[in-house]
């Protein structure tokens, strides 16, 4: 029988057989490259999306006009009040023969509305104004009984006199929208203020 021959191991390192050519490196994309590629399938993929159809909102309600709603200090609102009851006052003398009636009229709305226009911190100075721009808008509406000045004032004394039903029901119409605020102010909770925290 033939034997067959064991070849001997071979110690010592492995050569391995020369590397062929390799296949040459694809170089880096410079950054430019890259941001194009990206772009151009970020606009494949919304190309690809259906185009979403506006909606259309309700057009919003006109705008409703509002009173004007100013501010006055105490001061301001003093002489916004003096200088309107006295232009009341001449066009009650000029329109109305000096009735003082329909002058007593006018003077409820004028106080009303300086009561509502004075600001929260002056707001204690509307029953004060009240008064005295009554007595500015009586002076052309009362009759001097052709004395001059004495017979003026005589007659301003007169008026105020006879005509001090309107001039307290102006008065008690500023305290009593005076009172309405400041109640109001103290209810609203957004204008409370915080208490204090303890400090650590």
């Amino acid at each position: 029988m033939e034997q067959h021959r064991t070849r001997p191991a071979q110690h010592g390192p492995r050569h391995d057989p020369a590397p062929g050519p390799r296949a040459p490196s694809r170089p880096p994309l410079p950054p430019q490259a890259g941001r194009a590629a990206g772009g151009g399938v970020a606009r494949s993929a919304q190309a690809a999306r259906p185009a979403r159809t506006p909606q259309r909102r309700p057009a919003p309600p006109p705008a409703v006009r509002r009173l004007p709603n100013p501010r006055l200090t105490g001061l301001g609102g003093g002489l916004f009040c003096a200088l309107l009851m006295l232009l009341l006052g001449l066009l009650t003398a000029a329109l109305f023969g000096g009735s003082q009636t329909v002058y007593g009229v006018l003077f409820l709305p004028v106080c009303a509305l300086t009561a509502v226009w004075l600001r929260e911190g002056d707001l204690l100075t509307a029953p004060v104004v009240v008064p005295i721009a009554f007595a500015v808008g009586l002076v052309p509406v009362a009759d001097d009984g052709g004395g001059g000045t004495f017979g003026g004032l005589m007659g301003l004394v007169t008026g105020l006199a006879t005509q001090a039903g309107w001039l307290y029901g102006g008065t008690l119409v500023a305290g009593v929208i005076v009172i309405a605020r400041r109640v109001r102010r103290v209810r609203t909770p957004g204008r409370r203020t915080a208490p204090s925290r303890p400090r650590p």
